[in-house]
């Protein structure tokens, strides 16, 4: 059974992604706030990381790349993580901090549906266009 760790303050996302998501076979935990996940990770364990780009206190960005970081120091097990945009303009900063996949809102259950299936299987779930490449020289 998948078990997916949800990272948003949006009540209206939560409630979308639940509707979507959760059933017989997948769990959706939630937590608030962006500084939260690294510890709701280490204790539930979770199949994929759902970030909502725009959490109040510690953005999707900046949480990704925390997750990153305590993966690459032994301290996290890899966990894929799938980014909730607000804009294509978005796609650049979810390829800089190593998201598995994203998607621009708003969402869609079909799409979300097919974003997380992708992303459990292994593979990349990419939409919209980026508006920079990928990496950067400096």
């Amino acid at each position: 059974m998948p078990k997916v760790l949800l990272a948003t303050d949006a009540d209206w996302l939560r409630d979308e992604i639940e509707a979507a998501l959760a059933d017989e076979h997948t769990t959706v935990s939630t937590v608030r706030a962006g500084r939260d996940v690294a510890a709701a990770v280490k204790v539930l364990r979770p199949d994929l990381v759902v970030l909502d780009l725009q959490i109040g206190n510690m953005g999707g960005m900046a949480t990704c790349m925390t997750l990153r970081l305590e993966e690459s120091g032994d301290r996290l097990p890899h966990v894929p993580v799938l980014m909730l945009l607000d804009r294509d303009a978005d796609v650049f900063l979810a390829r800089r901090c190593g998201a598995e996949g994203w998607l621009v809102k708003p969402l869609d259950a079909v799409r979300l549906s097919r974003a997380v299936s992708t992303v459990l299987a292994g593979q990349p779930s990419t939409e919209g266009s980026p508006s920079a490449p990928a990496t950067a020289a400096g």
